[in-house]
């Protein structure tokens, strides 16, 4: 596979359209023992943890990429974390793991698998209520991880208990924890510069670190030929680099708690304050109280340390012991100039990933993003080669609410209301439409691969567990694919998790996005059986292409299947596509505006061979009733 353009180009010239998985959901956690977001017992015993075993043992690994095959999927956005390579310390690898990982990639390459590795973070690290990197990170901060939630630096499932409140875990990225580490990791040198740790600047630290941990993984797979790139970082937080007012909130997502950033500093400092409570209503978020956290007035630093803010002069206590915000713009402004987070602190750590992952890895993509929900870098020259722009996408209200609504959603950008399935659907195809806008209009005309999209299987309060109607989640997740495909993307869908159950989800935060749970396998015989909405996801798609994707759309209700392409009298290769069993289980007919379309080598693959070379060709594909 190599970069053409915009395009991925087989070694036969033809286009790829990159049908792919995350693998897998519970690679966030540890494996022994089992870390489990819910589980208090042992959670920050973190220098003595494995996760050998994500996403699966070894002895499932046949099945699990056997079934992906036979659901279509080509491609494997693979999940590690900067922990599970160096959770006992600094410079500390765990080689078990990377010999584990290098043994499961492997076997992804025997069953035609490309895979790109996903260094996987949410909000900094498992024990900010995320997960990612080490707990010796925090440590190094001077964050004392113990007291995050008596004191609101966190939401950490394990503290807080049952039941954790739908995507709180969300918001953690604006408070104190996640985004001190954050500002840290990409502005350090600038914002704290008198913090060092074992005679380093934090920020070359923390970085230095964490580009060596992947690199470790990197010397494993360099030779493996699917193995086609590696992620910068998944879902890049800003931390406060950027925020012009510390006290307000900077988050459109708003739930549960939500103290501003100076608040976050001054309860973190070991103060008592009030603080605004959210839900979301009918027409957005709804603060609901104002309650006294920290009563226990709990610090969140060390002991000994204190706040780095607090030193550095965001803030301070006045004479009567009252805190005070000082400096209400200190990470928008550097040297009395306006600062910008994407092209100023992420950009060059994108620069500088890249240049030591390729010393390892040469002919490596980069699949790079930017804030969830903010701006992307771009270069005005000396931008690296063989860039992709993996930005996610998701329907945010079904996301937060867990519900699907189909004649309604909020725009995230003016957050107003979208009313109409029409209206939803154009929506969602503009937003989606911005990403493949971006990588042609500031990154020079790269691929785009959305890294990112999927649904929550346990909308509804989980009735579709109990009742086995997966009707809601399969009319969602279409929605998803048919935007995808009406902006011709490839993809990643969130996500494959092995160990999936209908009590627990992805074994994370209560997040259930698997695609598969061993809950819903009532036939282990059956390849498809513990499938979840596969009527939306197993989806006919051309896989490689004689010339230039034009149009693609499938209606899963009909079979209807159309596609268009731009022929390449170039390529002398036939275009494949994938015509799932599942999806046309008593066969189907076509039309061709030329040619023909005959069966292949490989189940479930079709090839068309077209009558005249270099025009338009469309092809039609419909279901066939059952017989009778």
């Amino acid at each position: 596979m190599h970069i053409q353009g915009d395009t991925f180009i087989d070694e036969h010239g033809r286009q790829l359209l990159l049908r792919g998985v995350n693998l897998g959901g519970s690679s966030k956690v540890p494996y022994r023992p089992d870390g489990s977001t819910y589980r208090r017992e042992g959670f920050f015993d973190h220098r003595n943890v494995s996760f050998v075993g994500r996403p699966f043992p070894l002895e499932e690994a046949d099945e699990h990429f056997s079934r992906l095959r036979r659901w279509g999927f080509t491609l494997l956005r693979f999940l590690v974390t900067w922990e599970a390579i160096e959770y006992a310390g600094p410079g500390e690898y765990d080689t078990e793991y990377l010999d584990y990982i290098e043994e499961v990639v492997r076997r992804a390459g025997e069953y035609g698998f490309s895979v790109f590795i996903n260094p996987h973070q949410d909000v900094w690290s498992r024990f900010t209520g995320g997960d990612g990197a080490p707990g010796w990170t925090l440590e190094a901060a001077g964050l004392e991880m113990t007291r995050f939630t008596k004191n609101g630096a966190a939401v950490v499932h394990s503290q807080v208990g049952d039941p954790l409140p739908r995507m709180i875990w969300a918001t953690n990225a604006a408070k104190l924890a996640c985004s001190t580490m954050f500002t840290l990791f990409f502005g350090g040198n600038d914002f704290a510069p008198q913090l060092q740790v074992d005679g380093q600047p934090i920020q070359d630290y923390l970085q230095n670190h964490y580009i060596q941990a992947v690199s470790q993984v990197a010397m494993r797979l360099k030779d493996m030929p699917h193995v086609i790139g590696y992620d910068t970082l998944n879902e890049p937080s800003a931390g406060y680099i950027g925020i012009q007012d510390l006290d307000k909130f900077p988050l459109r997502v708003r739930w549960g708690y939500c103290p501003t950033p100076y608040e976050g500093m001054v309860l973190g400092d070991g103060n008592p304050l009030q603080v605004d409570t959210w839900k979301i209503g009918l027409t957005g978020f709804v603060r609901t109280g104002k309650p006294l956290l920290n009563q226990e007035r709990e610090s969140a630093w060390s002991d000994g340390r204190g706040c780095i803010w607090r030193q550095h002069g965001v803030w301070d206590y006045n004479q009567a012991g009252k805190p005070v915000l000082l400096q209400p713009d200190y990470f928008a402004l550097q040297n009395g100039q306006p600062v910008n987070y994407a092209q100023q602190y992420l950009r060059p750590f994108i620069d500088k990933f890249t240049y030591t992952i390729r010393a390892v890895h040469p002919e490596a993509f980069m699949f790079i993003e930017g804030d969830p929900h903010g701006e992307m870098p771009h270069w005005e020259s000396n931008q690296p080669e063989g860039l992709v722009n993996a930005t996610h996408w998701y329907d945010d209200i079904t996301l937060v609410s867990k519900r699907h609504i189909p004649f309604f959603t909020m725009d995230v950008d003016t957050e107003k209301p979208i009313l109409g399935k029409k209206n939803i659907l154009k929506t969602f195809t503009r937003q989606v439409g911005r990403i493949r806008e971006f990588s042609e209009h500031k990154l020079g005309g790269i691929p785009s691969l959305v890294g990112e999209f999927g649904i929550p299987y346990d909308m509804h309060r989980k009735k579709a567990y109990q009742t086995g109607d997966f009707s809601a989640q399969v009319r969602t997740l279409d929605t998803s694919y048919q935007v995808m495909e009406a902006n011709l993307l490839s993809t990643a869908l969130w996500n494959y998790c092995a160990d999936n159950t209908n009590q627990r989800g992805d074994k994370w935060n209560d997040e259930d996005f698997s695609i598969f749970s061993r809950d819903q396998q009532h036939d282990p015989q059956d390849p498809d059986s513990g499938g979840r909405a596969t009527k939306a996801f197993v989806r006919p798609y051309p896989m490689r292409i004689a010339g230039r994707l034009q149009k693609l759309a499938f209606d899963f209700r009909s079979g209807k299947f159309l596609f268009e392409f731009q022929d390449d009298p170039a390529v002398t290769q036939p275009t494949e596509i994938f015509l799932s069993d599942l999806q046309y289980p008593h066969g189907f007919s076509f039309k061709v505006s030329d040619g023909e379309l005959l069966p292949c080598e490989m189940p479930q693959v079709w090839q068309y061979i077209p009558a005249e070379r270099g025009g338009l060709h469309r092809i039609e594909v419909i279901r066939r009733p059952a017989a009778g």
